[in-house]
């Protein structure tokens, strides 16, 4: 792999985003469309992301005292903004701080919990918990979601080393596709083309 992580953040004035770690998840030419390319998907035509950013805006509050009894929060900060060295930037919905001495990102989602957490969800959080890492030098080894529409029901995901270390990777190829111009192969879920918005000038590019 051609020095991917040698790029330089600075002189790209370019920094990774949690909305490109779940685009890239989703499919990684999105991130070649998008950010190195610039053609926009017009996603403030589309339902589902509205609604998923408004959650922000109206989402009820965790009472504090709950936390502080369930989990052993100390601290609690809401809606940090954080960067990072590495190339990183991002706002946490909340950052608890634990009676160990660890830390832990919260996010609020506007979704149904299905008895499991999807694999965007759980980098995101890992994301939230490197930038924590990052910025404030304490251990983040797993992180919270909160489901609002399951009765806001508190769900804990564990963050593991393979977790940062496969993040970072991703990271790495995110550069390399929007600095270096590298056009990545499609997901291999299928399904998922056939709503994109890029599907019709996808194989065209070469």
């Amino acid at each position: 792999m051609e020095n991917i992580a040698e790029l330089n953040f600075d002189e790209a004035g370019y920094s990774i985003t949690t909305s490109d770690i779940l685009e890239y998840l989703f499919c990684p030419r999105f991130i070649y469309f998008q950010n190195y390319l610039a053609i926009s998907q017009h996603e403030e035509k589309r339902f589902k992301v509205q609604t998923g950013r408004t959650v922000h805006e109206d989402k009820a509050r965790l009472n504090p005292n709950y936390l502080r009894k369930k989990l052993g929060v100390v601290e609690r900060k809401k809606s940090v903004y954080l960067s990072s060295t590495r190339g990183m930037r991002g706002i946490v919905d909340e950052i608890l701080f634990l009676q160990d001495g660890s830390a832990a990102p919260l996010d609020y989602k506007y979704a149904e919990y299905k008895e499991r957490t999807f694999k965007n969800h759980r980098f995101q959080l890992t994301f939230y918990g490197l930038l924590i890492r990052d910025n404030y030098s304490v251990p983040v080894n797993k992180g919270y979601i909160v489901y609002t529409r399951s009765r806001n029901k508190l769900i804990e995901v564990g963050i593991t080393e393979s977790m940062y270390n496969e993040l970072q990777d991703i990271i790495a190829v995110l550069t390399s596709i929007v600095v270096q111009g590298k056009y990545p192969p499609p997901t291999k879920a299928k399904a998922r083309c056939l709503d994109c918005c890029y599907r019709n000038i996808c194989e065209k590019v070469i």
